[in-house]
């Protein structure tokens, strides 16, 4: 395989920011130094340019097998190169769902026959099906994915004796979607009879308020810490939640983590005003207070993962009234572009968005060999212009479902290039396409 040589990178890697070239061979960083001469290497000028370990998001919906009018795999892994991201965990709640090894084993096969982008996907959990789950090979299996709340899909998990079982015996991370689903029923009941079925968007936050996520995350934090379950608990939304979790012992001590998503550190329920069902979200887009706390706590490492719960949907089903239209956004593309968005404004630095993008998603699920740039680490790469405008627009949504809540925002940086596996596979808006992601591998916990 070819070599290539980045040239003059300001590389943003491990709290420290500095120039150096990197050479490729192959699938993997071969060498980081400040000069790098290197005979019949390609050689690529990064000056001006941040080169950024590849981002890996912990949390995507990409709809195939199934749901295939809203997304693909290939699309939407061809949306993530473009915004930089390298590697993803698909969520189970496909139809079928993934919640045996077979149709787990199916999600695979198709993403190395399509995906650009890195892939693992979780198994999906229901109230009978542990004993497929004690079965799974967990070194090749990013961990085990429960509904603790309903959400697209039919995979609610409630009965108690199941989840006793699940965090008692399963030797992997667990990770949760947590919102209390009867408090939400009840509330969405009473919210319907005092006003009607034809109720605005901003009553979603109100249906599903800070109580019913409270409730839901701190069952399975007392769960997991009953059976020490290592637990991650996905797209925190509300400032009540934040006292469950810690930030007085490092990453690598911790055995219950928790993870923000983008548009709950983006959007407040001020947006729904002129956004609408467009970020109608489960868990919902809450108060301005709520998403400054998530904020502070991504900052202060209390919160320890920032990822997207990209999930497509069409516009046309967005379009539904508020009760009729489903829940989820397309994020994938512009979630770093929004993050060095919150670094322009001077919220956060740049090897913050590093270590929470990168670092601690490899670290927390103990991916093999990615998530920062090393020697001997596979070659997954971004390099950004930090001072190139990209307005986002209809030409250049690449989700299928063809719009984001981004649209016609404004950011100041630009996705130039993004390497996986040595490959570069996304530059300046053209793709390569002629290799593929590789299936992500994971130490035993």
């Amino acid at each position: 395989m070819n070599k290539i040589l980045i040239k003059s990178a300001t590389i943003v890697n491990e709290g420290e920011i500095f120039c150096a070239d990197v050479l490729i061979d192959g699938n993997l960083i071969v060498k980081i130094e400040s000069e790098i001469d290197e005979k019949g290497a390609k050689e690529i000028n990064a000056e001006g340019l941040h080169l950024f370990p590849g981002i890996i998001d912990d949390q995507v919906h990409f709809r195939e097998p199934g749901l295939t009018h809203k997304g693909e795999i290939y699309t939407e892994a061809k949306a993530a190169v473009a915004g930089g991201i390298t590697s993803f965990m698909e969520q189970p709640n496909t139809n079928p769902p993934a919640i045996t090894i077979e149709e787990l084993e199916k999600k695979y096969t198709r993403a190395s026959q399509c995906s650009l982008a890195n892939y693992s996907f979780l198994m999906g959990t229901t109230n009978d099906n542990i004993e497929e789950l004690l079965k799974v090979n967990y070194s090749e299996v990013a961990g085990v994915k429960i509904f603790m709340g309903s959400s697209t899909g039919n995979m609610l998990v409630d009965n108690h004796k199941t989840l006793e079982n699940v965090f008692s015996q399963v030797e992997a991370i667990i990770v949760t979607h947590c919102e209390d689903d009867v408090m939400i029923k009840e509330r969405q009941k009473k919210i319907i009879e005092e006003y009607g079925e034809d109720i605005p968007t901003y009553f979603h936050p109100i249906i599903r308020n800070d109580d019913a996520c409270y409730r839901s995350s701190s069952f399975a934090v007392e769960m997991a810490k009953k059976f020490n379950t290592r637990l991650h608990v996905f797209h925190i939304s509300s400032a009540k939640e934040l006292s469950l979790f810690t930030n007085k012992i490092p990453l690598k001590h911790k055995r219950i983590t928790a993870e923000a998503c983008i548009h709950h550190l983006w959007f407040s329920d001020e947006d729904y005003k002129t956004k609408g069902n467009l970020i109608k979200w489960n868990p919902s887009v809450k108060t301005q207070y709520d998403r400054d706390k998530i904020f502070e706590a991504v900052l202060n490492g209390t919160i320890d993962v920032v990822a997207t719960d990209h999930a497509p949907h069409t516009i046309e089903e967005k379009s539904q009234p508020y009760l009729k239209a489903p829940s989820g956004g397309p994020l994938i593309q512009h979630s770093l572009q929004a993050m060095l968005q919150f670094h322009k404004q001077g919220k956060i630095t740049l090897t913050q968005i590093a270590e929470k993008m990168c670092h601690n998603v490899a670290d927390l699920f103990r991916i093999e060999k990615r998530g920062y740039i090393r020697e001997g680490y596979y070659a997954d790469l971004v390099l950004v212009n930090l001072n190139k405008e990209q307005t986002v627009n209809k030409t250049n949504i690449l989700s299928k479902c063809g719009w984001s809540p981004f649209e016609g925002y404004t950011f100041n940086s630009s996705i130039e290039k993004t390497f996986v596996n040595g490959h570069l596979v996304y530059d300046s808006g053209k793709f390569d396409e002629n290799e593929k992601g590789l299936r992500l591998l994971f130490a035993k916990f």
